[in-house]
């Protein structure tokens, strides 16, 4: 078996991306980062159609109090962190029918949620890493399984998101006409839920629960300047993911600084060029285009 060097970076992009990839850890962690990019930048754009960018910080929050009981059972955090978020999905869709009107509820269960987090975080005596990993994100220490784990669980949203599609995009670009059509809010709502419960739990691997926002939210906002159909909104803000986590843990490997920052880093920079941008061309514009269904 051969041993790969640690080799300084060079300007030979393509002799420092071979060196980088000929680690076995880095292949799993550009593996898992491309995987959860796609499911950010595919959920987080109906997050931020619907106005719930709470709701992908409300999961994550929930997520963390899953995980921390998982942790104090010696259990798996990512076992806590999905089963906390889909019952925190559940409990918010249960208490408010649209998604305007759910920030109260939100604001009930994440409370409960941070409290329960706090307990077991203090009734678990010895230090663990796994906590610090659930806060900030530690996509280096991401197993071969959980890369499985976490292509099935993009398959399944997107196959879920695939069939939701159409009635998914016309309620949440106008509730009330949906809702005068005779939809199913609350199906369509629940449904929603869950898929970014999931979607949340396999992100925070990447940026961690307090920097959830710069995969869920950040690149499909920008997405939105970009492109005036939900089709290609939607694709913009997967490359926008996608580019942000590669270049974010290409940099990381060889500044040996955590690759979350450098994610969230740049799809700022990018939201605040774009935004910058389309002042300078067109004073004006100051919201996004509303995506046609198309």
């Amino acid at each position: 078996m051969s041993i790969c060097p640690i080799l300084p970076f060079s300007p030979n992009i393509i002799a420092d991306l071979q060196n980088m990839m000929c680690f076995e850890f880095m292949r799993t962690e550009f593996e898992a980062g491309t995987l959860v990019a796609i499911i950010a930048g595919v959920t987080g754009y109906f997050v931020v159609l619907r106005r719930s960018a709470f709701v992908a910080h409300a999961f994550s929050e929930i997520g963390f109090a899953g995980a921390s009981g998982a942790i104090l059972l010696g259990v798996t955090p990512l076992a806590g962190l999905l089963l906390g978020s889909i019952l925190g999905g559940l409990a918010i869709a249960a208490l408010g029918r649209r998604a305007a009107n759910r920030d109260t509820q939100i604001g009930i269960v994440l409370a409960f949620a941070l409290g329960l987090g706090l307990l077991f975080i203090s009734l678990y005596k010895a230090f663990d890493t796994a906590a610090i990993s659930i806060l900030f994100g530690e996509i280096e220490g991401v197993s071969p399984s959980q890369v499985l784990l976490t292509l099935a669980a993009c398959a399944g949203i997107l196959i879920m998101i695939g069939l939701l599609y159409r009635p998914l995009l016309f309620a949440s670009l106008d509730e009330d006409v949906a809702e005068a059509k005779g939809m199913p809010m609350f199906f369509l709502g629940t449904a929603f839920m869950l898929v970014v419960a999931v979607a949340v739990s396999f992100a925070v691997q990447v940026t961690g629960v307090l920097l959830i926002f710069s995969l869920m939210v950040t690149p499909a906002a920008t997405s939105q300047y970009l492109s005036r159909t939900a089709r290609w909104a939607i694709i913009v803000s997967v490359a926008i993911s996608l580019v942000a986590t590669w270049v974010g843990v290409f940099v990381s490997f060889y500044t040996q600084t955590p690759v979350s920052f450098y994610i969230t880093a740049i799809v700022f920079v990018l939201y605040l060029s774009v935004r910058g941008s389309l002042l300078l061309v067109k004073p004006r514009t100051t919201r996004p285009a509303q995506a046609a269904t198309g």
